[in-house]
């Protein structure tokens, strides 16, 4: 009898295991990328945790080498990808299936350049300047020695992110360097008299409209699956609505993710569900769609209709600073038609900082 009890039991669970695989068999695996480890780029693991598209099965991975995760996208190993914008005018000049879909957040003074003591502008000329090559802090410091009087040549390129750049910084190697938080804040804790000498927060920075964090998604992804592209989005802004209604549960959610200090999580994001200052400012999905131009209204940093001008700008950074051979169109890295579908559907979002 008891045997026959065992065998009823291990058949029973038995058909509660295949029913939880068909159950997992059933939903659509969707992979997401994210460049580096960032709490700008946490939100599709907000959305997965919170079970926010319980249709879809998200399977994310952190690069932490942000051309590397491109690269997957081109290839076609993943579907979407989480990263700065700068990269678009690459894409179109190298041919490559991927296609920028949305800007989500600008950089409200997170990125950063910064000097070793005692240097000055002019002193950094034949000096070893740090930034990692193809991605928006060598823009930011070309950007910054442009308006010094320095031209890309003056000075030899090492291509390391922030987080590789503090201790070169700290042994001198360096005379200046990309950085954003919270490695800002050990350089300067390490080192007395280092200088954050500009910062996204500042014009003509912010008016450029070209620094902060976008997705990017596979054209053929795009063209073969394009409902589950659309669930995609709309969940990436379903996700930003959470955060800004239960902001301090999901910074911590965020830490342990990221295996971050909550306070160098609030460093980032904030805690206002909206901004911080020194952070990211972050879009709602209308603040986003007018970046696109498909909806009336100015966004912040930038112009309704401003996301052609952004990778324009960014091309011709590229091109002054030899990473790009010439201008391209840029519309043909962008496009804002999901946002418009999501539109026409009746999505709407318009959030504010949390008092």
């Amino acid at each position: 009898m008891k045997f026959k009890r065992l065998i009823a039991g291990l058949l029973a669970l038995s058909g509660l295991v295949m029913g939880t695989v068909v159950q997992a068999a059933d939903k659509e695996r969707v992979r997401i990328g994210v460049a580096v480890s960032w709490p700008g780029y946490g939100f599709y693991e907000l959305a997965r945790v919170k079970n926010l598209v319980p249709d879809y099965d998200l399977e994310i991975t952190i690069f932490e080498d942000p051309v590397a995760g491109h690269n997957q996208l081109a290839a076609g190993n993943i579907d979407i990808y989480v990263s700065t914008l700068d990269y678009i005018p690459v894409a179109i000049e190298n041919k490559l299936p991927i296609v920028n879909v949305a800007f989500t957040n600008p950089s409200f003074g997170v990125d950063q350049v910064v000097l070793r003591p005692g240097m000055t502008p002019a002193s950094v000329k034949g000096k070893k300047v740090a930034a990692p090559e193809a991605y928006i802090g060598q823009v930011l410091v070309g950007v910054w020695m442009e308006q010094n009087g320095l031209a890309p040549e003056d000075v030899t390129w090492v291509n390391l992110n922030a987080d590789e750049g503090v201790g070169p910084m700290i042994s001198g190697d360096i005379a200046a360097a990309y950085m954003y938080e919270p490695y800002t804040s050990k350089l300067v804790g390490a080192v007395k008299g280092t200088q954050v000498v500009a910062d996204t927060s500042q014009q003509p920075y912010r008016r450029m409209g070209m620094f902060g964090d976008s997705i990017f998604m596979n054209a053929n992804f795009i063209k073969q699956k394009r409902k589950t592209a659309l669930a995609m989005l709309k969940a990436r802004w379903d996700a930003v609505q959470y955060w800004h209604d239960n902001t301090a549960e999901v910074n911590k959610l965020w830490a342990d993710y990221l295996k971050w200090p909550v306070e160098d999580i609030e460093f980032v994001t904030g805690t206002n569900g909206k901004y911080f200052e020194g952070g990211n400012y972050m879009f709602d999905f209308n603040e986003s769609a007018q970046f696109c131009g498909l909806i009336a209204g100015e966004p912040p940093f930038g112009v309704n209709g401003g996301f052609a001008k952004a990778v324009k700008t960014t091309n011709e950074w590229w091109v002054k600073l030899g990473v790009l051979k010439g201008m391209h169109n840029p519309a043909s890295g962008f496009d804002c038609s999901l946002m418009g579908d999501l539109i026409k559907a009746g999505y709407s979002q318009s959030i504010k900082a949390n008092k």
